[in-house]
């Protein structure tokens, strides 16, 4: 009985653990949308401003939405992400995942996008995070994450030859930029596949 209890206290503590980053970042990202859009022009990723030494827009500009139908559509697909592959690495883990991305996706910006000017949203992050979570269960050859991956790579096709899914720019309520989610997925693949070497195929760092 105790041993049961304890193993299901673990359970528990692992199932709470898994929403911390997403928390986090949904949470700061609400922050920053209750800013307006004062806060929005302060905190989106601006080349020119970048360019001027506003250094935190390359951060926060992943951060701040459009408005309240873009921030409830990431805010969701952060959910969603982590439900399916928030298991694979610890919440420390998580967020170094988080800064590469984040890093790999303004690296993608400002070296091959130097016609983007701005940019808002988590959307690029998502991706990353996403790609990152299926990398493990690849290397593992589990079905559900080749099936993933495949369903990934395929949505990244489509946005790179026929431009964004078909109402994706109506919900949003703007553009979608692409290369953002092309960027994000590349780094998390990436940084995914390097962690994922480094531990054995039954742990999770």
């Amino acid at each position: 009985m105790g041993l049961n209890q304890a193993a299901a206290d673990h359970q528990q503590t692992n199932r709470f653990r898994i929403w911390i980053v997403p928390g986090l970042i949904i949470t700061g990202a609400l922050l920053f949308e209750l800013s307006g859009s004062s806060g929005r022009e302060l905190l989106r990723y601006d080349r020119i401003e970048i360019a001027d030494g506003q250094l935190w827009r390359l951060f926060s500009g992943h951060f701040v939405h459009l408005g309240w139908s873009h921030f409830a559509l990431n805010a969701a697909g952060m959910m969603l992400i982590f439900y399916l592959v928030g298991d694979r690495f610890s919440p420390l883990t998580w967020l170094l995942v988080t800064v590469f991305v984040v890093l790999g996706i303004d690296l993608g910006f400002w070296l091959l996008e130097p016609q983007l000017i701005w940019y808002v949203g988590l959307s690029g992050l998502l991706h990353g995070c996403f790609a990152a979570g299926v990398v493990d269960g690849l290397r593992k050859r589990q079905f559900e994450e080749m099936l993933m991956a495949g369903l990934l790579i395929l949505k990244l096709a489509y946005e790179q030859i026929a431009g964004p899914l078909p109402g994706s720019e109506g919900t949003a309520g703007g553009s979608v930029i692409v290369a953002a989610h092309l960027y994000g997925a590349i780094s998390g693949f990436s940084v995914g596949a390097a962690l994922s070497l480094r531990k054995p195929t039954n742990a999770s760092i």
